[in-house]
């Protein structure tokens, strides 16, 4: 039997394992949830003999919420429920995505940052333990079942329009774009010579091919180029590590914790920005209770321009992608970021020499981290930032992100990234389709009181910085009183 018939098979079976559950009705003949022993029966199955089948258990929210610990994960997929404790390590996305959501309905962040669902109903079979009981909601009671139904109706509208196939041609363009700015570097310098005014002119060129290609590897990661996953993990290796010099798997296993979680205190990493910045409403309050003091947490606005523009990618980055290769054994990563360093030697070492082209690398990225800096925060940290709460998907991605208004140049200068909303409720989506859905998107959260935030780009700079002045006059009132 090959394997999709033995899922079919399984299924079935399933669809059917309410009658195996005799030993755990109530008094009235209702259905009890029941976490404990499982229940086996036998079978005929095609005539070919006797078959085990394996009957659901069936749990309640309050049970589930339980196994919500490192050491003990369940969470609920379509009703259905999961043991991801000991497939968490394994899991190709980290298994800190999976710890955020145990205990909780993941059904809506399960379709979300997967490209393929079928392939991820493989490995989900093997980790199946039960159901959720018939009385229980498919959601945690909290949450608006009529706003959860209404965004997967609108998912599968987006479906059928065929909003998550990309235009190829869209993607190999922004390529050739970052490609040729490279090489009209090279052959500046060939031509030209490495004189100053040379060398600002290459540095210029090569910013904008490298924010660029942040930008770009940025879709690729969320597999929005490619329908086959292998060939948009192939690319994203080629892209992050050949031409950033960026580890793609540090990347994507923090970006997909600030993807499920987002501005969500500690799950979200984007936010661990303590002692160096204090940001929300309740991190400022907390600190300035507890009488700490790291810097002058009044001016953290100016350290904003001091040090998380230029720094974020030269040094922040830089860093941590090269840690977490190191001491996980990203050995495949290693090999291509290794590729990004000889290719820059190989290309400008004739002109400046190792330790020069070193120094050109590090330019290039101390230029462009304002840019990808302003770009990455201007849509999360004037939003609002708090502990879990256990919100629905389409609450959980409004309250924490926000858009800037469209245009050639914003879409270009942000890739796409000011359709941020729109980006967090449908992450594998590509971006040239983010304005055909976004009135979509608007209409629905009118339609249950959500607020959809849509700014210009200045402002939206300005609010950043607003922002932090804000949580430095909350840690101030806290620390003084």
């Amino acid at each position: 039997m090959k394997l999709e018939e033995k899922l079919e098979h399984s299924e079935s079976l399933v669809g059917r394992s309410q009658s195996c559950v005799h030993d755990t009705l109530q008094a009235n003949g209702k259905p009890r949830a029941n976490g404990k022993a499982e229940v086996y029966e036998k079978q005929e199955a095609n005539g070919k003999g006797d078959m085990l089948k394996k009957c659901l258990n069936l749990y309640t929210w309050q049970e589930i919420q339980r196994h919500n610990k490192e050491a003990d994960q369940w969470l609920v997929i379509d009703r259905k429920v999961y043991n991801v404790t000991d497939w968490a390590s394994k899991h190709p996305g980290g298994h800190r995505v999976l710890n955020h959501y145990a205990g909780e309905d993941a059904t809506d962040a399960f379709r979300a940052m997967h490209l393929d669902l079928s392939i991820v109903q493989l490995y989900l079979k093997p980790l199946l333990i039960g159901e959720l009981s018939p009385e229980e909601p498919s959601q945690e009671k909290n949450k608006n079942p009529q706003l959860v139904k209404d965004f997967r109706e609108l998912r599968k509208t987006l479906e059928t329009m065929d909003m998550f196939s990309a235009n190829l041609g869209f993607f190999f363009l922004h390529l050739a774009q970052i490609l040729i700015l490279e090489v009209l570097a090279w052959q500046i310098l060939r031509h030209f010579g490495s004189g100053w005014t040379v060398t600002i002119l290459i540095s210029f060129l090569l910013t904008v091919s490298q924010a660029q290609s942040s930008f770009l590897q940025h879709d690729i990661g969320h597999l929005s180029m490619f329908k086959k996953s292998k060939w948009n993990h192939l690319m994203h290796k080629f892209v992050m590590c050949h031409l950033k010099g960026l580890s793609a798997d540090w990347w994507n296993y923090r970006h997909f914790q600030h993807h499920v979680k987002p501005n969500i205190y500690p799950k979200d990493p984007d936010i661990d920005v303590g002692p160096l910045f204090l940001i929300g409403d309740t991190q400022p309050v907390k600190y300035g209770k507890k009488k700490i003091k790291y810097i002058d947490y009044e001016k953290q606005h100016l350290y904003f321009y001091l040090v998380a523009l230029p720094l974020l990618m030269p040094v922040y980055f830089n860093l941590q992608s090269m840690q977490v290769m190191y001491l996980r054994k990203y050995w495949t990563d290693i090999a291509w970021v290794s590729s990004f360093y000889i290719r820059y030697f190989i290309t400008f070492g004739p002109f400046y020499g190792i330790f020069g082209t070193l120094l050109l690398i590090y330019l290039v990225k101390f230029i462009e981290s304002p840019w990808i800096a302003y770009v990455t925060q201007m849509s999360h940290i004037p939003m609002k930032i708090s502990r879990e709460e256990n919100h629905d998907w389409l609450s959980t991605q409004i309250v924490a992100t926000c858009n800037i208004e469209q245009s050639f140049f914003n879409d270009w200068f942000t890739g796409h990234l000011n359709f941020q909303i729109e980006h967090h409720l449908f992450p594998t989506m590509p971006r040239h389709n983010y304005h055909k859905v976004a009135p979509l998107v608007k209409s629905l959260c009118a339609k249950h009181g959500l607020q959809y935030i849509n700014k210009p780009i200045l402002k939206a700079f300005g609010d950043i910085i607003r922002s932090l002045k804000k949580s430095a006059a909350l840690w101030m009132d806290a620390y003084y009183e």
